[in-house]
């Protein structure tokens, strides 16, 4: 028998969801509610998570502007996104909720800005 465990992460409680394979047989147990059940059953075959990273700003006031993306997405694609993340760059001004990058991976997730940047003040230079 195959054993794995998860923290539900949906609420304070925090239970600790089992999963037990046994040939074609999976049993999930220790979940609290139906919401926490369908949360395992998409951990443990398809997980999910936000990908939070900086982009570089071209003629901002500040050098990276965060951003994420709007959905999880899978999270063996990840490092992929990083990846192709990696040489974008964007130009000041940059506003809180802008796309910056549309459906990323065909994830059907968008790369959103989570911060202003203004265009750097010339007469700083």
């Amino acid at each position: 028998m195959q054993k794995n465990k998860v923290t539900c992460i949906l609420c304070p409680r925090g239970c600790t969801i089992e999963r037990n394979v046994q040939g074609e047989k999976i049993e999930l147990n220790g979940f609290g509610c139906k919401r926490g059940l369908e949360w395992a059953k998409e951990e443990f075959t398809n997980p999910k998570r936000i990908l939070t990273t900086t982009l570089h700003v071209k003629d901002g006031e500040i050098e990276f502007v965060p951003v994420r993306t709007n959905l999880p997405i899978p999270k063996d694609n990840i490092f992929e996104a990083i990846l192709l993340l990696k040489n974008i760059e964007v130009v000041a001004p940059v506003e809180i909720g802008s796309v910056i990058m549309k459906n990323i991976l065909d994830t059907g997730a968008d790369v959103i800005a989570t911060r202003r940047v203004s265009k750097k003040n010339s007469s700083n230079d």
